[in-house]
C-alpha cells in the first residue's frame, strides 16, 4: 500500500464547521444595537426611578452577554475547524458557550428578582413619562433585532457533510439542521421584546391607574422569564456537552435501516450530538452475511444527521 493509497482513507473532521454561519453577521449587528440600548435602559431605570425599566435593561445586558458569547463561539468555531485537538471537530463549542449564556442569565435573573423585591418593599417615584419614552425606544429596538434576527436561516439550512471512512467511495449526503447559536440569540429578543411590553404595561398602570405597585411586580415577571430561559438552555447544551444519547426515534429510525436487511441486527448502538444539528454514531452490527462498512453507513437515513458514523461488524456464524 503507498501514501496515496493511505490518503483514500482519511477525510478531515470539520464538518462544516469552518463555514461562516449566516447568523455571524446578524449576531454581531444584534449585538452593538443590545449593548447601545441597555445602556440607555439602565441608566434610565436609575434616574426615573423604574424598575421595570431598570429590569429591562439588567435583561438586554444579560441577553448582551449572552450574545457575545454565542459571537465568540461563532468565530472560535469557524477557525479552529480544523484544529486536530478537537476529535469530532469544534460543533460543541457553539452548547458550551450557550451553557456559559444560560449561567450568566440564571445571576441576571437572581439580581432582576433582588431588586424587585426591594423596590416592592421599599417604593420610589417614578417619573412616568421619560420612563415610558425609553422603554417604547427599548421595544422598538427589540423589534428591529428581532427582524434582523429572524430574517432568512434562522431554522433549517441546508449544509453536506462527509462520510468518508474505510472505503475508497465517499459517500456525502446533504441535509437539514438548525443553526442553534442563531436560534438562542433569537429567543433572547423574543424575551428582550416581551419585557419591553410588561415594563410600558406597568408604566402605563402606574401613571394612569396609581398602580405603582406593578412596576416592581412586572420586573418579578421579567426575573422569572429569564429564569425559565435559562434552565432550559442548560438542560438543552448541559445534555450536548456530556454526550447524552440521541433521542429515541432517531436511533430507531437508524436501527430499522439497518434491521430491514435479512439476518443483520444492530446489538450496540450509540448516537450523540457533535454540534449544532450533527450526529456520530458507533454501531456494533451482527450478521450472517456481512456486508463492508461503507455499505451499512449508506443505510443510515441522511435525515438523522450522522456525519460519523464507526461501525463494528460481527459475523454471526464464526
Amino acid at each position: 500500500m503507498t501514501i496515496n493509497d493511505v490518503a483514500k482513507w482519511q477525510h478531515e473532521h470539520s464538518f462544516g464547521q469552518e463555514n461562516k454561519r449566516p447568523g455571524e453577521t446578524r449576531t454581531v449587528i444584534v449585538v452593538l444595537v443590545t449593548a447601545i440600548t441597555m445602556v440607555v435602559e439602565i441608566t434610565a431605570g436609575v434616574l426615573f426611578g423604574s424598575m421595570a425599566l431598570l429590569a429591562d435593561g439588567l435583561h438586554m445586558a444579560s441577553h448582551a452577554s449572552a450574545l457575545s458569547i454565542a459571537l465568540f463561539a461563532y468565530i472560535y468555531a469557524r477557525r479552529h475547524a480544523f484544529d486536530r485537538r478537537f476529535n469530532f471537530g469544534t460543533g460543541k463549542v457553539n452548547s458550551l458557550a450557550g451553557f456559559s449564556g444560560a449561567l450568566l442569565l440564571a445571576g441576571f435573573a437572581l439580581i432582576m428578582a433582588w431588586e424587585s423585591i426591594s423596590r416592592l418593599l421599599a417604593p420610589v417615584e417614578i417619573q412616568f413619562d421619560y420612563a415610558l419614552i425609553v422603554a417604547v425606544i427599548g421595544l422598538i429596538v427589540n423589534g428591529i433585532s428581532m427582524v434582523i434576527l429572524g430574517h432568512g436561516d434562522h431554522g433549517p439550512v441546508h449544509h453536506d457533510h462527509s462520510n468518508a471512512h474505510a472505503e475508497h467511495e465517499e459517500h456525502s449526503h446533504g441535509h437539514k439542521h438548525h443553526d442553534h447559536n442563531l436560534r438562542s440569540a433569537y429567543l433572547h429578543v423574543l424575551a428582550d421584546t416581551l419585557t419591553s411590553i410588561f415594563a410600558i404595561v406597568a408604566l402605563l398602570a402606574g401613571k394612569y391607574a396609581g398602580l405603582v405597585w406593578l412596576d416592581p411586580v412586572m420586573g418579578i415577571v421579567g426575573a422569572c422569564l429569564v429564569g425559565r430561559w435559562s434552565f432550559g438552555l442548560l438542560l438543552d447544551t448541559s445534555a450536548v456537552l456530556l454526550d447524552h444519547q440521541a433521542s429515541e426515534p432517531i436511533r430507531e429510525v437508524i436501527r430499522e435501516a439497518i434491521e430491514r436487511h435479512d439476518a443483520h441486527r444492530v446489538v450496540d448502538l450509540h448516537v450523540w450530538a457533535i454540534g449544532p444539528g450533527i450526529n456520530a454514531a458507533i454501531i456494533t452490527i451482527v450478521a450472517d452475511s456481512p456486508k463492508q462498512p461503507n455499505d451499512y453507513r449508506r443505510m443510515i437515513p441522511a435525515d438523522t444527521n450522522v456525519v460519523h458514523a464507526t461501525i463494528e461488524i460481527r459475523n454471526a456464524t464464526t
